[in-house]
């Protein structure tokens, strides 16, 4: 087991020279199949349109999309020649998307007509109205000057956009040598992939991630669940997580093996396309797993063709994975990390006993060196004493983008990455993740920085002070929770606070619960005691006779 010096594309290119006719990527709801070979092809194909649309090393492209087929040919396209990923949450808002829009400097925005309640398109052009008088390519935003192309991901012809075909179609000018030119610029240790998170502070942050980075968690997290070129890993968690592009993607790029996916989850579409494609592999946070384990029709699909999966991005229920085992087949591992550490930085091994896989988030990857640190004097601790986790090794991000101050906060002068996270490592080197240091909401994998929504709801009148928490859900994990303090003689109500909200912030930031009190928990030094009002929170809900969901 080592870790390998090549460039998404130069991986891409090694299985589409080794086994050309084997499927890579399946559709299976739609019949839509591509071998290794066929999709480099395409891959190759758009890269040129991209080239010429002014697209190069170093350019920053967005994509804003569920996992439509094209989503991983722009990854690749990008890759190929030195292009950087962006990638966009497919939940976001008008106000998230502008802001990522400027902060990353994306000079080229790739996306489809919407999800949920919000079209994409529309919201494009009320980012950036010149784009409907603007001929394609030669778009002059005031707010947006970098931001000089939009695609849109599809046959649909949108005025100011190009559309994928009439890419492919523009690549026909570019020469191969060009390409190959291009190709050749590109090392390993390039950033190809951008992901924003909110981090520990502040608003989200643009995660620098290089070919090194991911292609190698990407191998090491398939290499603990006994990965061949043989599997067949069901996708139906989100390409812009790490869960996705990462330990899914990269995964099978570095096996050879083929991914099944799914556009959107849909319990009832990933069961069939399990049962379908005979997958022997399945990802997924634990709402999708219990939405899996009780969709109506459950029974009506075979599943003993699966063997092993992941189940991460938040806490992992002991009788959840029992089920899971029991009625699914499958040998479940758990990665704990972060997006910042690409993001595998433990992870429980195949064969390792039931109890480790279920009570732990297993040792250290290889080639990584994870460490229990005293968060107050920088002292490495012993086993079974609790600290914060930190890590360093070839999985640290490069940086936060064009952000060095709040790179220099999570990564130290001895190059250990900072997790934020309380955890304790025991006897045998397995780690047990125990609580946060910060005050982050992960609400079924997403993670959500209370900052954002306070001073988001700041600007609702009659609030006077506000500060949101997580309040414990059997569902997701954990739901936004908002405490607030009015004015004198205020009035709002809960559905006030919420309706402010929708269309403006991305659905899964919207408070759950809105409570309003005199007074927050504080210290005697005046500090407020945040970890105190998730507490607060159940004593409130049991008063008004509410479960928590």
């Amino acid at each position: 087991m080592e870790l390998s010096n090549r460039t998404l594309g130069q991986w891409l290119e090694h299985w589409a020279e080794t086994t050309p006719d084997k499927e890579y990527l399946v559709y299976s709801d739609r019949n839509l199949r591509f071998t290794w070979q066929q999709f480099n092809r395409r891959v190759d194909d758009m890269a040129k349109g991209l080239m010429a649309i002014g697209v190069e090393k170093g350019t920053h492209i967005g994509i804003w999309a569920t996992n439509v087929p094209d989503w991983l040919t722009f990854l690749y396209a990008g890759a190929k020649i030195g292009a950087i990923l962006v990638t966009v949450n497919t939940g976001y808002k008008q106000s998230e998307l502008e802001f990522l829009v400027k902060d990353a400097d994306i000079h080229t925005l790739c996306i489809t007509e919407g999800v949920f309640d919000g079209s994409y398109v529309d919201m494009v052009y009320e980012m950036a109205p010149e784009l409907r008088d603007s001929q394609r390519g030669f778009m002059n935003s005031r707010r947006f000057p970098k931001l000089r192309n939009v695609v849109y991901i599809g046959q649909e012809k949108y005025r100011g956009m190009y559309n994928t075909p009439e890419i492919l179609l523009l690549g026909g000018n570019i020469d191969d040598r060009l390409l190959e030119d291009a190709k050749r610029q590109v090392d390993c240790h390039d950033v190809v992939n951008m992901q924003y998170t909110s981090g520990t502070t502040g608003f989200p942050k643009g995660v620098m991630l290089t070919h090194y980075n991911i292609a190698n968690n990407g191998y090491l997290t398939g290499e603990h669940m006994a990965f061949t070129a043989s599997d067949k890993l069901c996708v139906c968690v989100p390409l812009f997580h790490c869960f996705g592009v990462v330990l899914a993607t990269m995964n099978v790029l570095t096996h050879g093996c083929t991914q099944v996916m799914v556009e959107r989850f849909d319990s009832l579409l990933v069961l069939a396309s399990v049962h379908k494609e005979r997958c022997t592999a399945l990802y997924g946070v634990p709402t999708m797993f219990i939405a899996e384990l009780n969709h109506p029709m459950f029974n009506m699909f075979d599943l003993t063709c699966l063997r092993t999966g992941i189940m991460a991005g938040s806490l992992c229920p002991v009788e959840l994975m029992k089920q899971v085992s029991e009625k699914m087949y499958l040998q479940i591992t758990s990665v704990y990390g972060l997006t910042e550490s690409s993001p595998g930085m433990t992870q429980t091994r195949i064969d390792d006993p039931f109890k480790v896989r279920c009570e732990t988030v297993g040792c250290d990857y290889e080639f990584t060196e994870v460490a229990v640190i005293d968060p107050e004097t920088g002292e490495h601790l012993p086993d079974g004493v609790q600290g914060e986790v930190c890590c360093r090794g070839y999985n640290v991000m490069k940086g936060y983008y064009n952000n060095p101050e709040a790179t220099a906060e999570v990564i130290d002068c001895d190059g250990f990455l900072h997790s934020g996270d309380l955890g304790i490592r025991d006897a045998d080197g397995n780690y047990r993740i125990t609580g946060r240091i910060k005050d982050m909401i992960i609400r079924g994998g997403e993670n959500i920085y209370p900052r954002e929504i306070e001073e988001y709801l700041y600007h609702l009148e009659g609030i006077k002070d506000i500060q949101v928490a997580a309040v414990p859900s059997k569902k997701y994990g954990e739901e936004v929770g908002a405490f607030i303090i009015l004015h004198e003689g205020a009035v709002l109500t809960e559905e006030i606070v919420k309706d402010f909200c929708r269309g403006k912030i991305a659905r899964h930031k919207i408070p759950k619960y809105v409570f309003f009190v005199d007074t927050f928990p504080m210290t005697g030094s005046g500090k407020i005691q945040k970890f105190k009002l998730k507490d607060l929170s159940l004593e409130l809900l049991a008063a008004q006779g509410v479960v928590p969901e």
